[in-house]
């Protein structure tokens, strides 16, 4: 049946691009984020100035880690989950030896990835910091033992190089200064930057949304690919692995391809300007 409306609407790829429009409007009014409204190149400096404290709800932390506790309970029981297998994935093939090493994840909320570490048995000194005080009162709750902070991405109080492994854990995404955050990410990191979760696409410039993320209203950037890899090059950062979350072809123009990726980078000597 799949393939046979598949079929069907390939030949009216209209109706296809309609359909697809309407589905990511209001389809996914149940998932964690939805309701994508594209912000105007003229208000981006505006809506993003006024939604840029939105993960700071207290709202936030309660929601996100009801879906968080039962993933990790399926990941307990051996389920694989995808966003977790590709990041303890990275971190095996930049350390094949298994060699302790010291990680920090940047936009930790309550520091369950920390957890999901532990479930593999990865040889990782796990650190946490997340700019929203309610997320990191909570993850001192379910790990009273963890390191966790409160620090803004764009400006950490971390000394260079103070972690073998910085991560950014999807919150990149989030952050309007996100040039800021990546210069932060190189700067404390000593050997290896991992930036998880990354919606990319091709052959179209940055777009900034507004959407809801647990029923709350943020902002969410989508980069340009080529852009976001000179970036990372920009501030040191040479992306050795690409992991590829999802794939989708733009409804509208053919030649655009969206995709959620996780990059693993080597911090090289020199920054290439």
């Amino acid at each position: 049946m799949k393939q046979a409306l598949l079929a069907l609407l390939s030949r009216f790829p209209k109706l296809k691009r309609a359909l697809s429009r309407l589905r990511r409007r209001y389809a996914n009014s149940g998932s964690v984020s939805h309701g994508y409204r594209p912000i105007p190149k003229s208000n981006i400096h505006q809506e993003s100035a006024r939604l840029r404290s939105s993960w700071q709800s207290q709202d936030l932390p309660a929601r996100q880690r009801k879906l968080v506790n039962q993933q990790l309970a399926d990941y307990t029981r051996g389920v694989a989950i995808d966003v977790f297998d590709v990041l303890v994935g990275a971190l095996r093939t930049i350390n094949p030896a298994g060699r302790p090493m010291t990680l920090l994840e940047v936009g930790c909320a309550s520091g369950f990835y920390g957890e999901v570490l532990k479930i593999k048995q990865m040889p990782v000194i796990y650190s946490g910091c997340d700019y929203s005080p309610a997320f990191i009162e909570l993850g001192k709750r379910y790990y009273p033992e963890m390191p966790l902070y409160v620090e803004d991405a764009t400006q950490m109080s971390f000394k260079d190089a103070s972690f073998d492994v910085v991560v950014s854990g999807c919150c990149l995404l989030h952050i309007p200064g996100f040039e800021q955050a990546v210069a932060e990410t190189a700067r404390t990191c000593r050997e290896y930057a991992i930036f998880h979760r990354t919606p990319v696409h091709t052959n179209r410039p940055h777009r900034y949304f507004q959407k809801q993320a647990y029923g709350v209203e943020t902002v969410e950037i989508h980069f340009n690919e080529e852009d976001l890899l000179h970036l990372f090059l920009q501030y040191g950062l040479e992306c050795l692995h690409t992991y590829t979350l999802s794939q989708e072809s733009d409804p509208d123009d053919p030649s655009v391809i969206h995709y959620t990726r996780t990059y693993v980078c080597r911090k090289i000597a020199h920054a290439i300007i």
